[in-house]
């Protein structure tokens, strides 16, 4: 998805940004369902810095999943 430009669906803005929710607290963060002593891993969304459009989720570290 980097290498293509995004246009925000709402607004057609082209700036774009990232942001993440959860970190190194375990609040936030995405966790395999049925665990609930693992830290998981964090959200990356890409979003319009315009609209908040989100265009983009993506998880921090997949590996934990594993």
């Amino acid at each position: 998805m980097e290498s293509d430009k995004l246009v925000c669906k709402a607004c057609g803005s082209d700036s774009f940004t990232t942001g993440q929710v959860g970190g190194s607290s375990s609040q936030g963060n995405i966790r395999p369902i049925g665990s609930v002593m693992t830290f998981g891993s964090s959200l990356l969304m890409t979003f319009c810095k315009n609209c908040g459009e989100v265009a983009s989720i993506k998880v921090d570290n997949p590996k934990k999943f594993k």
